[in-house]
């Protein structure tokens, strides 16, 4: 009789740590995993590894040495090289996968979106006359608006930066989600926001912003999903439970 799954959670999101949570409450051995970009992560109700793994190849090594049976990919959905290195690892290792995705941000009436494919294209769309730019994009990428440096920047991230952000006008706010519509169009009439720059992250945790720039009639600058390669996704718990029941290992559910 099987003993059940080895799941593997690569994790980081929200929606990763209330899995993590049902599993654990459901008795299923699991791992998880997350960068550790921020200073105060939450704790975990499982085993945690903190770090990266050296690419699909080290991936495929960790899957092996601690008996990984599944591995669900709770990452962002910008964090792309960790999802393509997952997609390679159980690959190699012939391990079932699955991506517990937030469903895709889609306008609705009142809002005014101007798409870019990606980052880059943010950036060349910046290229205006002076704006007081709402940027909400997380720290990873803000270096890249120092080639629009005419824009006064509003940055509100989790963690105080370890440097100045390389920005000649701009404001920082430290401050941990979830927001409020309310909050955040309170932030945007304040900061006198004219345009609010945006990754499409999905989900209910990060939207405040983009409820409350339809509400004051501001644009949005949203950068669309990177491409990634054909892979079974679902968008609830639930769905990530019953994977686990059909893919060849039973729960001990």
């Amino acid at each position: 009789m099987s003993t059940g799954p080895t799941l593997l959670i690569l994790g980081g999101t929200g929606g990763a740590r209330a899995l993590a949570q049902v599993v654990a409450e459901a008795g299923i051995t699991a791992l998880y995993s997350y960068a550790g970009r921020t200073n105060s992560p939450e704790p975990m109700p499982l085993p945690t590894r903190i770090g990266g793994f050296g690419g699909p190849e080290g991936l495929a090594r960790y899957i092996r040495e601690t008996g990984i049976t599944h591995v669900v990919d709770a990452t962002h959905p910008f964090a792309v090289q960790m999802s393509l290195n997952a997609i390679d690892a159980c690959r190699i290792t012939e391990t079932p996968l699955v991506a517990l995705t937030r469903a895709a941000w889609r306008a609705v009436d009142g809002d005014v979106w101007i798409h870019a494919p990606d980052m880059a294209g943010a950036v060349a769309a910046l290229d205006t006359d002076p704006q007081r730019v709402f940027l909400a994009i997380g720290r990873k990428d803000i270096g890249r608006f120092r080639a629009q440096p005419q824009h006064h920047y509003l940055l509100r991230l989790v963690d105080p930066p370890h440097s100045a952000p390389p920005l000649p006008n701009h404001d920082i706010i430290v401050d941990k989600g979830p927001f409020t519509e309310a909050s955040d169009q309170a932030l945007l009439a304040e900061h006198r926001i004219d345009l609010v720059v945006s990754k499409n992250s999905g989900g209910s945790g990060a939207r405040a912003k983009i409820d409350a720039a339809r509400t004051l009639g501001l644009p949005v600058l949203m950068v669309d999903r990177p491409p990634l390669p054909d892979r079974d996704e679902v968008h609830e718990i639930g769905a990530v439970l019953d994977w686990l029941g059909h893919s060849g290992t039973e729960r001990g559910v």
